[in-house]
């Protein structure tokens, strides 16, 4: 951390020693870098925009750096989205919806356990966490040829990767597809902005696909629950299991 600071103070430093020369002829002398005529002429303006965008990135990693990471992100896939993709549909189901009702009952849950939790819909802001969850559910054009599926960014992710994959089949009883088997699970776009140690993508289950969907609806919050449980082991707690 300190070092980070002492980069920073010696670009602000390069950046004034820089402004001084280019305009020696205008400026009188001072011994405060920050006291400086505003009318002067700055001939480099690249240069000085450099320098400036140096100590912009320099603030921000430090900001950065110091950003206490949140214990858990929970995010509801698509929620917010008027444009683009808003996630699958059937004829009595939506997956916002579904996706919705998980994220908030797996928070509510996270939060009953003193764990704190941050619920975020599709678009996110960076944050930082140890780990971070977005709900999904699928479809598939020709219904019942999908099911269950787990995406993640890294190696990190793996292990809680098999662990929850292990949970949930355990009582979903139709298709899993292989990790990462499309490329929007492999390149989720959260990845980039939600920084966590380990970072899942959940599919829950087929949308499009009646009897997946007959076996889910009555069991949506016992599902959010157990991706809870899941979370809260990852993290070192001990909790109860819940129960199908």
């Amino acid at each position: 951390m300190e070092n980070v600071f002492n980069i920073i103070i010696f670009q602000i430093d390069i950046f004034f020693s820089h402004l001084r020369l280019l305009d020696s002829k205008t400026r009188k002398s001072t011994l405060n870098p920050f006291s400086y005529n505003p009318t002067m002429n700055i001939k480099n303006k690249p240069a000085t925009f450099f320098a400036l965008l140096i100590i912009f990135l320099m603030a921000f990693i430090l900001y950065w750096s110091t950003t206490k990471p949140i214990d858990v992100v929970i995010q509801a896939g698509h929620e917010g989205r008027t444009s683009g993709n808003t996630g699958a549909v059937s004829k009595l189901y939506s997956e916002v919806k579904w996706n919705i009702l998980v994220a908030d009952e797996v928070a509510k849950k996270l939060k009953s356990w003193d764990i704190d939790v941050k619920r975020v819909p599709a678009k996110v802001r960076f944050t930082r966490a140890k780990i971070a969850v977005s709900i999904h559910f699928d479809a598939a054009k020709i219904p019942c040829h999908s099911g269950a599926s787990i995406g993640y960014p890294n190696k990190n992710s793996y292990t809680f990767a098999q662990a929850w994959k292990k949970l949930y089949k355990a009582h979903f009883p139709y298709h899993w597809h292989e990790d990462n088997f499309t490329q929007n699970l492999k390149n989720y776009y959260a990845y980039k902005w939600i920084h966590a140690d380990k970072f899942l993508v959940l599919e829950l289950g087929e949308l499009t696909c009646e009897k997946q969907t007959k076996w889910l609806k009555p069991r949506l919050k016992k599902v959010a629950h157990l991706i809870a449980y899941a979370i809260a082991t990852q993290l070192g707690r001990t909790v109860k299991k819940p129960q199908f």
